[in-house]
């Protein structure tokens, strides 16, 4: 069964495989199979679930709530995002003005079919908005009871540092980043990790598995598989930047430390993130169940030292670790 850890200097416990349905549910995957999914997740023991609002405009999180229909919901921990456009994208549509916030935390529960989500996330940090309007209507979201704590994702040291305070003056607790995180790009070990640790923030990550690349199945010089994450119009943009004969090269050089683990290389890839102690939880996704039980068997791996050297040496420089390409991940101008 998957561990639990806590998420930053909180008192939740989530679970350290968290199942995110980014994608798949009401995008690539007809709804009886996400629910399968989900079905999965819930048997192998998660019982943490990642989605945002924007997702498939809104129907991931509709997938989702019917997924998790009928499950004690005091044993389960939803979580959810804003910030991206939803709707038709009308001028309030997108951002983290205190009107999208509020109408959208409506919004979610309603669809997810809950009273409150457990962590309610800013999807990115928006420059138009003053802090203090974003983080204010956080405050008045969790003091409604509709959250129970708040996070961010792919926002800076800074930004976290100055979120973290004005939470702790709002009397919120603010506990989670949820950044890109793989071995392949470990851009927030320098600042975002450290920054994270001084505030008591713990990181939930996303793309552990760098889109699929790091499970393997894309060789040097060969056209993607049919069917797989490259080809898609909804995962392709994301991917590219790895579909590189040098990246899929050095990767490939990782299937020997996985098989003297026992581990396939999905798993590897998963536990490696879990190996940062900062790190509370993984986001995992999958078209398929069985894609879930076997990446379950990532949780509680322990990797040794000269096997997490030996993987630094097989990767050597394609690793990206540049801390600016933070704010890549979101506009800087709405």
């Amino acid at each position: 069964m998957v561990n639990y850890r806590y998420l930053g200097n909180s008192g939740l416990k989530i679970t350290e495989l968290t199942y995110g349905n980014w994608i798949t549910h009401a995008s690539q995957v007809e709804n009886d199979q996400a629910k399968a999914c989900v079905r999965a997740a819930l048997d192998v023991g998660i019982s943490s679930f990642d989605t945002a609002d924007v997702y498939a405009n809104t129907g991931a999180e509709v997938v989702l709530g019917e997924a998790l229909k009928g499950e004690r919901r005091e044993s389960l921990e939803i979580f959810t995002k804003v910030f991206w456009t939803t709707g038709p994208g009308g001028a309030n549509d997108m951002g983290l003005s205190r009107k999208h916030i509020m109408e959208s935390i409506n919004g979610s529960l309603t669809r997810l079919q809950t009273d409150y989500v457990d962590l309610y996330q800013a999807h990115r940090y928006d420059y138009d908005t003053p802090l203090e309007e974003t983080m204010s209507a956080f405050a008045d979201i969790v003091h409604a009871g509709k959250a129970h704590y708040i996070g961010v994702s792919e926002w800076t040291a800074d930004q976290i540092r100055a979120g973290a305070a004005l939470a702790k003056e709002l009397r919120i607790p603010f506990v989670s980043s949820q950044p890109q995180y793989s071995m392949l790009w470990r851009i927030i070990e320098e600042e975002v990790v450290p920054a994270s640790k001084e505030v008591g923030v713990g990181q939930i990550v996303w793309s552990p598995v760098a889109q699929g690349i790091l499970t393997g199945k894309y060789k040097p010089g060969q056209p993607a598989p049919a069917g797989s994450r490259a080809t898609s119009d909804a995962g392709s943009r994301f991917i590219e930047r790895f579909m590189k004969d040098d990246i899929l090269t050095r990767v490939q050089n990782l299937q020997p430390i996985a098989d003297e683990l026992g581990l396939t290389m999905a798993q590897l890839a998963i536990a490696w993130v879990l190996q940062n102690d900062n790190v509370s939880a993984a986001i995992i996704g999958a078209s398929r169940p069985e894609q879930i039980v076997d990446n379950a068997k990532a949780s509680g791996v322990v990797i040794p030292a000269d096997l997490m050297t030996r993987i630094d040496e097989a990767l050597g420089d394609i690793v990206e670790r540049d801390p600016s390409r933070t704010v890549e991940a979101g506009p800087l101008s709405r």
